[in-house]
């Protein structure tokens, strides 16, 4: 009787240690898939601050291009899972059969599918200044809500040639012309105006600047190295088309006396060059400091279109042949819902034929996401200010993201910020 009772304790023993090893072996043959297309997905936004926080954490993802709205996948751990489900991101558990049957898919000439490997975390800039403003910045909303981590810089810093420590550098919202964000005819006696006027020419002349306009005609050359040095810039609003203006006025004094003390020089227009500036050419500056716009770059006042018909088109892509617009336009749908800023959108008569439109109204004639080389380095464009906020005036209140998880207006920037984490693909010949 004890030797049966032994022998059977030994078989129970082996039938535990089995059964261990297969739920082991199963674990590891398992892998996670984070979809993003429009049914499966309930937070899109922190779905991209979960890919973040993976190669973060020296862990592989694979950015599935076009499949499912762009899915991630990665090997399978507790402490993914986990972290999907803190943050209420949806997931998938696959085996290595159905992980099999997307590469199938994947890699089928039929299918517009590719596979990009994200191996590094992107160490994130925002160039925003210290003291508050009276509007807020939808890449620092929407890095916060996705939980990614990023450093604010402004002016000092770049100066500094603090720009090489960082991967991506945001700017938003900001006027690289010196002219204040052409403010002055409604707020030039608010308080916060004029406080705002008052630091930015205190700094400018502590770094040596005799003007603001100076100081960021500096700035502007230093992102400029930064970006053909291989760096990755993401503009929005009034910081795409006052970046391009400031480089191309770099001869010439186009700021009237409220601006800097002394008259806009004489025949300003003709002295602009476009040899080095990024996305636009050939286009007027508005020199008039009481019209709250720079130039006729920006379609803002003339656009004929009501708020529920405002929409801009994504374009297609081959995934295959052009994986970094691919990945720029990833999303759940390729119709994304208009919104205004102080820029908007782009008169694509002035855009340089080099520069690749990526999203667009072709009934007003206008882009609203572009994207572009410079020298070893990359910048996009997109026009607007809030994706979801149309009419973001000074002073409103904050979006909460926590309304909008699943906005595609916000996915194109978080497009943009996993981006540099992308393993490089040699384009096929």
């Amino acid at each position: 009787m004890k030797i049966v009772l032994m022998k059977h304790r030994h078989l129970f023993l082996i039938n535990i240690f089995f059964s261990c090893f297969l739920t082991s072996y199963i674990s590891m043959s398992q892998t996670i898939l984070i979809p993003m297309d429009a049914n499966s997905q309930k937070n899109h936004l922190k779905a991209y601050g979960i890919a973040y926080w993976i190669i973060q954490n020296d862990i592989e993802v694979d950015w599935l291009l076009n499949y499912r709205g762009g899915s991630f996948m990665c090997d399978i751990q507790d402490a993914i899972e986990k972290e999907c489900i803190y943050r209420g991101v949806s997931y998938e558990i696959i085996s290595n059969n159905e992980k099999t049957e997307i590469f199938n898919q994947i890699a089928s000439p039929k299918k517009n599918y590719d596979i990009i490997k994200l191996e590094k975390a992107p160490k994130i800039a925002v160039y925003s200044p210290k003291n508050k403003q009276p509007w807020d910045d939808a890449v620092t909303l929407v890095l916060e809500y996705a939980e990614i981590p990023y450093d604010v810089i402004y002016d000092k810093e770049i100066i500094a040639n603090l720009l090489p420590l960082y991967d991506w550098l945001h700017l938003h919202h900001e006027d690289f012309t010196g002219q204040y964000g052409k403010f002055y005819r409604s707020f030039k006696n608010a308080g916060w105006y004029i406080e705002q006027k008052q630091i930015f020419e205190q700094e400018a002349k502590s770094q040596g600047f005799e003007k603001v306009s100076q100081q960021k005609l500096s700035v502007v050359k230093k992102i400029q190295e930064y970006t053909a040095g291989g760096g990755f810039l993401f503009a929005m609003c009034s910081a795409t088309d006052t970046y391009d203006i400031a480089l191309s006025a770099h001869k010439t004094d186009i700021c009237e006396y409220m601006f800097d003390g002394d008259p806009i020089e004489k025949n300003a227009q003709d002295k602009l060059t476009f040899i080095e500036t990024f996305a636009f050419e050939n286009f007027e500056i508005i020199t008039d400091p009481m019209i709250y716009e720079y130039s006729n770059i920006d379609v803002t006042q003339n656009r004929n279109i009501d708020e529920k018909n405002d929409y801009f088109t994504l374009f297609e892509f081959s995934a295959k042949w052009d994986p970094i617009p691919t990945m720029l336009c990833q999303n759940h749908t390729n119709i994304i819902k208009g919104f205004i800023g102080q820029t908007t959108a782009f008169n694509k008569d002035l855009i340089k034929s080099n520069v690749l439109i990526m999203g667009e109204n072709k009934s007003l004639n206008e882009a609203r996401y572009i994207h572009g080389e410079f020298g070893l380095g990359t910048w996009t464009f997109y026009g607007g200010h809030d994706p979801e906020d149309y009419k973001h005036r000074i002073g409103d209140p904050k979006t909460e993201l926590a309304l909008y998880p699943n906005s595609p207006g916000y996915r194109l920037i978080l497009n943009n910020i996993l981006f540099p984490a992308a393993k490089k693909k040699k384009r096929k010949t």
